[in-house]
């Protein structure tokens, strides 16, 4: 059977939606933004953050607020249902407001109109009507833009990977539903919310199997699913096998969002060199094939299990996310390769109107240099983390290993999963793993610089939990829970590009190509951007290694590499159709392309080693001594 994407669920009259950015940034952005029809993504992990937000905002808006306390077995869950379901009474009463608005110049409804690209139906239909005269014609045509108003959608984000079992007071383990991971799952399963779930950081096999016992995720009576699923994976790889397993499951993936493995904000997930070009032209080409496959693996269970069918047209939506910085990259991503929308996150930081920066810190990134924002290894999850050199979270860590008292102070644990010590996992940012991990380095007797570079590895280590939500807290004049005021940031390296801080409708415009909000730093193109994030990282890796490797390490390297220069064959063909118009543009792109393949090809590792000595050498992933 042919399906078209004919079938697709209501969205946002934009083509762009605002991405999850730490655990505060956009924690209310919905409240902000939703009104005017822009989609964005809150992340619901850190349900201590949630609680006071859902305070917040219930004095902002008048509405009772009773404290979901602890002592509750089910706190997490019902602390983030309670909160969602309050951010989409507010979005809702935001979005009635406006459109009951007169159409008077600087009101919300013009606003909403006006924020829409050019081409939008609704922004021709809203000028058009804006030169009639007044009379009955153009009070139809106002009824007509108010009936068209829809707001943004009010989607939720959870990393699959923060899934800790939890304890109780006396140590037991507490049942498997009460997991982290599976806890904040369920308080969006059981929101009003219409809208979905992001899920992010690879696969969680009891997260996924729980996804299927809410009916919501299914399709009713008229193939209408209440709550869908977005999974943000690296490659169409990742994505059918994901998109399979669910699809057994009776679970139909709405949207596939594929973000740059390094080019990005936050945790970076790396591929083994595949970039961001080759793994949108293989989305384009077998995206009709891997729809029919997970079309008729999804109807067949849900058939199996006595549920409403999907639509016979029904498809998924394609995003793209990760260092776009331009209307003419954005308008390539969508028209060549055919993605339904994209994701633009960093800039947004500098935006008071959509996100939660507190003052010093938006100031801070307005001064930024390039060299500010750099890849870090400061994340307790052991995965790359982007960081920001000036953040107050990164001098605080610094003066605590000045004082002799590196670590953190572990309150809330969401990212303590080290067992090396205690029988309970512990955080690697916490005071008392990094004192018994040092401890233990000095019992080796090694030469002071091996010691201190281990050292450095260790100490590395930065409380997120506290630092990703002080922010917002900061900004709306609350105190942070134990004074813990250092803030940490964790934007994309594109954010280089950016240094002033601007209204909503300035950097919707710079979106859309009505203006231009580029600093004066050297922009290459998105793509040679991502390229040289993974030039450098191959870089790092290799020289872990170059003097001793083994037959699994010289394979990583070797199919990196492949990849790298595969991708820089693919971007010289695609070269011509990219830079159609811009001469100077094509010739810079070809030069980078050629500079960075030198590089990759310059990395040579020694000849292979004797079986014996192999033995002797520690095996590791590269990435594993990557300081």
């Amino acid at each position: 059977m042919k399906l078209t994407p004919a079938f697709m669920p209501e969205s946002s009259p934009h083509t762009f939606h605002i991405p999850v950015m730490g655990l505060g940034y956009t924690i209310d952005t919905p409240v902000k933004v939703a009104h005017f029809g822009i989609s964005s993504v809150i992340s619901i992990i850190e349900d201590e953050l949630v609680e006071r937000m859902r305070e917040f905002h219930s004095r902002n808006a008048g509405e009772p607020y009773t404290e979901i306390p602890l002592k509750e077995i089910d706190h997490r869950a019902q602390r983030i249902t309670a909160y969602l379901d309050l951010v989409q009474r507010i979005v809702k009463r935001n979005t009635e407001t406006l459109r009951a608005e007169p159409f008077t110049e600087g009101s919300d409804i013009e606003k909403y109109f006006l924020l829409l690209a050019d081409q939008h139906p609704l922004h021709k239909k809203f000028l058009a009507m804006k030169a009639m005269p007044e009379g009955d014609e153009r009070q139809q045509a106002q009824q007509e833009l108010r009936a068209s108003v829809r707001s943004g959608a009010i989607d939720v984000n959870i990393m699959a990977k923060i899934d800790r079992t939890v304890h109780a007071k006396d140590g037991t383990p507490l049942p498997v539903e009460y997991a982290e991971g599976m806890a904040a799952f369920r308080g969006f399963a059981s929101s009003a919310l219409d809208s979905s779930i992001v899920i992010s950081a690879g696969y969680n096999p009891r997260i996924y199997s729980y996804i299927a016992t809410f009916p919501d995720f299914f399709p009713d009576a008229e193939g209408v699913i209440r709550k869908k699923v977005v999974l943000k994976v690296s490659d169409l790889r990742s994505a059918t096998i994901q998109g399979k397993i669910l699809a057994k499951k009776g679970i139909w993936v709405s949207e596939f969002r594929i973000e740059s493995g390094l080019n990005c904000g936050g945790h970076a997930f790396a591929t083994d060199g595949v970039l961001m070009g080759p793994i949108l032209q293989e989305f384009k080409e077998r995206r009709t094939e891997v729809l029919e496959e997970l079309f008729a693996l999804c109807s067949r269970t849900l058939k199996e299990g006595g549920h409403h069918p999907l639509p016979s047209n029904a498809t998924f939506r394609v995003a793209v996310q990760g260092g776009i910085g331009t209307t003419v990259e954005d308008r390539f991503l969508r028209e060549h390769y055919g993605v339904d929308g994209t994701g633009w996150g960093s800039p947004f930081l500098l935006v008071p109107e959509a996100t939660n920066v507190d003052e010093k810190t938006l100031q801070q990134i307005t001064k930024a240099k390039k060299e500010d924002y750099y890849m870090s290894w400061a994340s307790p999850l052991g995965i790359p983390f982007h960081n920001f050199r000036p953040s107050t979270s990164e001098a605080q860590r610094k003066a605590r290993i000045a004082k002799n008292r590196p670590g953190s102070a572990c309150y809330k644990k969401f990212l303590s999963t080290n067992t090396e010590f205690t029988e309970i996992p512990i955080c690697t940012a916490s005071r008392q793993y990094q004192n018994l991990k040092l401890k233990q380095l000095e019992e080796e007797n090694l030469d002071p610089l091996t010691y201190a570079v281990q050292a450095a590895r260790i100490t590395e280590k930065d409380c997120l939990c506290e630092g990703l939500g002080a922010s917002v807290l900061l900004k709306g004049n609350m105190t942070p829970a134990h004074k813990l005021e250092a803030v940490a940031i964790c934007p994309g390296p594109n954010l280089a590009y950016f240094s002033k801080i601007v209204p909503l409708k300035t950097m919707v415009d710079h979106i859309y190509g009505r203006i231009s909000l580029l600093n004066e730093n050297d922009r290459a193109h998105m793509f040679i951007n991502e390229m040289r994030l993974y030039v450098d990282y191959l870089k790092r890796e290799f020289e872990q290694m170059k003097h001793d490797v083994t037959d699994k390490q010289r394979r990583y390297i070797e199919t990196f590499k492949t990849n790298m220069l595969n991708g820089i064959r693919y971007y010289e063909e695609l070269a011509p159709v990219l830079h159609q118009q811009a001469v100077t543009q094509l010739q810079r792109f070809r030069k980078d392309l050629e500079r960075h393949a030198a590089e990759v090809k310059a990395m040579l590792l020694p000849e292979p080693v004797l079986v014996e000595q192999v033995r002797s050498i520690r095996s590791i992933r590269p990435s594993d001594q990557w300081v």
